[in-house]
C-alpha cells in the first residue's frame, strides 16, 4: 500500500498541498477565526506545515532533523482552540485536498487521522473524538464527528 506521501505527488505534492492550505485559510470567510492567529505573512508558517506532513504522510522528516521532537501543542498554547477552530482548520484541509484533486483514497485514507490531528490541538472544553496518538494513522471508529 503506497503512503498519502507517495499518493499525493511526494515532496512537490506535500509542498502544494501546504501551500494550498494556507492559501485556502487566508481566502476563507468562515476560516477568519484560525487565520488570525497567524502572522500577516504565511511564507514561514506553509513550510512549517509542509516539513511535518511531509514526515507525517510517510515521507522525509525534515520538521524532525531541523527541529527535534515533534510537539503540536505548544505552539499552538497561545491560542484558544476548541471545537469551532478545529472544525475551521479541517474545512480548510477539506477544501485543499479537494482542491489539489487529491483522490478519494488519499481523502479517505487522511480523514480519520486528520480529524485525530486536529483535535490533539484544542485546548479548550467541547465534545470531542479522544485521540490517542494522532502521528499514528488508524481507524476512528466509535467516534462522534
Amino acid at each position: 500500500m503506497q503512503t498519502p506521501y507517495e499518493l499525493l505527488g511526494g515532496d512537490e505534492g506535500i509542498r502544494r498541498l501546504a501551500d494550498t492550505f494556507y492559501d485556502v485559510m487566508d481566502e476563507l470567510p468562515e476560516a477568519e477565526a484560525i487565520r488570525k492567529m497567524h502572522a500577516e505573512s504565511l511564507v514561514d508558517v506553509k513550510q512549517k506545515l509542509y516539513e511535518y506532513l511531509s514526515g507525517w504522510m510517510g515521507g522525509p522528516h525534515h520538521y524532525n532533523e531541523k527541529y527535534g521532537t515533534v510537539c503540536l501543542t505548544k505552539p499552538h498554547k497561545p491560542y484558544a482552540i476548541g471545537p469551532a477552530e478545529r472544525d475551521q482548520w479541517l474545512m480548510c484541509m477539506d477544501e485543499t485536498l479537494r482542491r489539489i484533486d487529491a483522490s478519494e483514497e488519499v481523502k479517505a485514507m487522511l480523514k480519520g487521522p486528520v480529524f485525530r490531528l486536529a483535535d490533539a490541538i484544542r485546548n479548550t472544553d467541547g465534545k470531542s473524538c479522544p485521540s490517542d496518538n494522532p502521528n499514528t494513522i488508524a481507524t476512528d471508529a466509535g467516534c462522534d464527528h
